[in-house]
């Protein structure tokens, strides 16, 4: 079958090896990550999502997702890349606190609809990330400690299965399907609606605190005592950051599902460090959460590296907060805890630990990669049995693997649905499911 069948099967755009914007179409969010594939194509609809599955059966041909490209393994060679920004649809029953969003709709759109209403999604801390993406990979909020995964708040995926066929799945009408979809990836089918539950949130307050890097033990100190009694409506992050020709800070972002007055009194040892750099936090809305991290907005050439810490004692401390990162520019330290650790209805596991990690870095020349890569292995080198070697899906990065998500119960599990709904390979996730 030619790409000209691809072209004449949807009425979205079809891009192929050659064209002047193939390349810029097949770039993924993290401009490191090399993403080789046989045509791009910018679906306007489920229907052609449909008709490119089709295809690509057909032709011997696998399938990946993406809006913009967050998540990105380059693991995609013989695949086509479905494009779902336009199916940006997103409603809102603020009745029955229910959102359904088409496979591309962004977090800031759902966010910015639920707000008015006084509901909030359990969004994570980018505007930009795709709702559908994020939450097949788990999906980590600032509100998670409260109400668990992203991916235990769905009712329902509209899907595409291996043979182009579209389905409605819920946990009546496929349980097992339903069960993977909710933090297994998106291995098992194309999505392209899903819904899930709104959660009240009258009132948020939050935002950032930064200091001199002078001031870190005593930043460390009220970092430690705050997240040891915070309640599950309160989260909280340590940031240390050495961004280029600017003195180094620590800081801290918090985000608290409640009123701000309470808020402001949980965090009311921060007010007791002297040498404030800046300080935004506020009462924000919904549509605001974004705001607390400022996050980038554009592609970029990142080297992050994510785990999962088992304590943050003095030898962590002294590891994260106090020895060399150059070339890197941040560590944060996110606490965990909650509803996350507890028991799930989907394949995303809980997770026990209290905190993750975040190395982060920019830069694409070699030898500025080879550089980071060394610090980073070095830091996770010495803070050994602190690091639990497992991680969330939805952070995992070129390199990493399911296997450092499920247990071999899971992944086995996972593997027998896989080969039953698609044993052909014509999905392809990110992560993918090993055969």
């Amino acid at each position: 079958m030619s790409h000209n069948t691809l072209r004449s099967a949807v009425r979205g755009r079809v891009l192929l090896p050659g064209d002047d914007e193939f390349d810029t179409a097949r770039t993924p969010w993290n401009l490191n990550v090399d993403q080789p594939v046989a045509a791009v194509v910018h679906v306007e609809d489920a229907e052609d999502m449909a008709a490119v599955v089709g295809y690509a059966r057909d032709a011997g041909l696998s399938v990946t997702a993406q809006p913009n490209g967050h998540g990105a393994s380059g693991d995609t060679a013989g695949t086509i890349l479905v494009r779902t920004r336009r199916l940006d649809r997103v409603e809102v029953d603020p009745e029955r606190r229910r959102a359904r969003v088409g496979a591309g709709a962004s977090w800031g759109e759902v966010q910015a609809a639920a707000a008015p209403h006084g509901l909030t999604g359990l969004a994570g801390s980018s505007p930009v990330v795709s709702v559908v993406g994020y939450t097949l990979g788990g999906g980590l909020s600032w509100f998670g400690r409260k109400h668990g995964w992203a991916a235990d708040s769905v009712q329902a995926f509209d899907i595409v299965d291996a043979d182009g066929r579209p389905a409605r799945v819920t946990a009546e009408s496929d349980p097992e399907l339903f069960w993977a979809l909710r933090g297994g990836g998106g291995d098992f089918a194309l999505v392209t609606a899903m819904e899930f539950d709104l959660f009240a949130a009258p009132a948020l307050f939050g935002g950032l605190i930064a200091w001199p890097a002078e001031r870190t033990e005593a930043v460390r100190a009220a970092f430690r005592d705050i997240t040891d009694h915070a309640p599950a409506e309160l989260t909280v992050w340590l940031n240390r950051l050495e961004l280029p020709q600017a003195p180094p800070v620590i800081a801290i972002a918090a985000a608290y599902l409640g009123e701000p007055a309470r808020a402001r009194d949980l965090l009311r040892q921060l007010d007791t460090i002297d040498g404030v750099l800046a300080d935004t936090r506020r009462e924000l809305s919904p549509a605001e959460l974004g705001a607390i991290v400022n996050e980038p907005t554009a592609p970029g050439p990142g080297l992050v590296r994510a785990e999962l810490l088992t304590a943050l004692d003095e030898t962590a401390a002294e590891i994260l907060l106090h020895e060399p990162i150059d070339p890197m520019l941040g560590i944060q330290v996110r606490q965990l805890g909650g509803a996350l650790a507890e028991p799930t209805r989907g394949a995303v596991p809980p997770f026990t630990e209290p905190y993750a990690l975040s190395l982060q870095a920019i830069g694409s020349d070699p030898d500025t990669v080879a550089a980071v890569h060394a610090t980073q292995k070095r830091i996770i080198t010495d803070l050994g049995a602190r690091v639990s070697g497992r991680k969330p899906y939805t952070v995992l990065s070129a390199g990493d693997s399911v296997a450092d998500v499920f247990d071999p119960g899971t992944v086995d599990r996972l593997r027998k649905l896989k080969q039953a709904r698609d044993p052909h390979g014509v999905f392809r996730a990110n992560f993918p499911i090993p055969h």
